[in-house]
């Protein structure tokens, strides 16, 4: 069944002020000869900026209808809308396992080079690893050791990570929870996990939405896509989910929320999509070897990046991707106050 994301009953577009076209004004000023080329420029930057402006509802209503229906994602939308969060299948997603592979071949060649040892997704690394006396973040809850580590910056490492950030089933899903034209990237990253406490009975739980001060809405101002790139099972350190938790616009409850929390299990390659009040944190990985994430994060156009991708991402690497257009705008790159980019006017002599 189609969804309709319009605005509520009630809501009369004809109440709106149509958009002031300074047509009047423009008559009773006196003519300025300019060139063709001229004519042609202020027009095209008149169309430009008038796009940046304003927003079409209807056809952004259309296009999203269209982009759920054709990707097969209504399933996974309602799934979203009930639980906070969904698993989708490779079948889905379009990602093979063969790319699911290399994604976690350059991860560990990564691994290898920042840390001075080779890993594998059988054994873990190759030596024993030791943080000193770096204390973790969500470990802090439990006070455990920390037993994963993340790599950030995913997308300056290889195309692949670019393609993968701007993959069109979870694009939709992350515009439908942040909402189309204003979903940006917040930050790339890795989690490297092996066998240890995790983070502890507290299971680290916690909202992504935490940095944004209650009370919170129903839009979701962060949303998160989790790429399994190596099997999820209970035994190898899962996701942990408090189903429903997103509508409950709160912080986690504890000690409460952890007897509420039930590991997501689903097959390597899956994407787990998730709303950004949705209450989650990870089991222990109690099995040898490693289980290995990619968390590309996502967040409202109004919420500062955790990795300040629009103004230090090397631009001409979103130039080296499957879709330029998607990822430059999803990185924030050429929106106003960034640079001079609205035009000013010129003295007539």
């Amino acid at each position: 069944d189609e969804i309709d994301y319009r605005k509520p009953e009630g809501y009369d577009r004809k109440e709106r002020r149509e958009p002031f076209n300074g047509e009047d004004m423009r008559k009773e000023q006196p003519a300025v000869e300019r060139t063709a080329s001229e004519d042609h420029e202020r027009q095209a930057q008149s169309k430009k900026f008038k796009n940046l402006l304003i927003k079409n509802e209807e056809a952004i209503h259309k296009s999203r209808q269209e982009s759920i229906k054709s990707l097969g994602l209504n399933k996974y939308i309602a799934e979203l809308e009930m639980n906070g969060y969904t698993v989708v299948p490779p079948s889905v997603t379009g990602v093979s396992i063969a790319e699911i592979d290399h994604l976690t071949d350059l991860l560990l060649k990564k691994s290898e080079e920042l840390i001075g040892c080779p890993f594998s997704v059988e054994s873990g690394p190759e030596a024993e690893l030791d943080y000193g006396d770096y204390p973790g973040t969500l470990e802090l809850m439990s006070g455990v050791k920390p037993a994963q580590f993340q790599l950030m910056q995913l997308c300056t490492f290889d195309r692949a990570f670019r393609d993968l950030a701007i993959n069109p089933v979870a694009i939709a899903l992350m515009e439908y929870l942040i909402q189309p034209e204003s979903t940006r990237f917040s930050s790339h990253n890795c989690f490297v996990k092996w066998k240890g406490d995790g983070y502890g009975e507290s299971l680290g739980l916690h909202c992504d939405q935490a940095g944004v001060p209650l009370p919170w809405g129903r839009i979701s101002l962060n949303a998160n896509t989790n790429w399994c790139l190596t099997e999820y099972t209970l035994e190898n350190g899962p996701l942990a989910v408090v189903p429903g938790s997103h509508h409950r616009n709160s912080h986690p409850v504890m000690p409460g929320a952890t007897e509420e929390a039930i590991p997501i299990e689903c097959p390597k390659g899956s994407l787990i999509a998730f709303h950004g009040q949705l209450w989650h944190g990870a089991y222990p990985k109690t099995s040898d070897g490693l289980r290995i994430t990619i968390s590309n994060y996502y967040r409202h156009a109004s919420i500062s990046p955790q990795d300040d991708i629009p103004n230090h991402f090397p631009k001409e690497l979103a130039e080296d991707c499957s879709d330029p257009d998607t990822f430059r705008r999803l990185a924030g790159f050429g929106t106003p106050y960034q640079s001079q980019v609205l035009p000013v006017p010129k003295a007539i002599k």
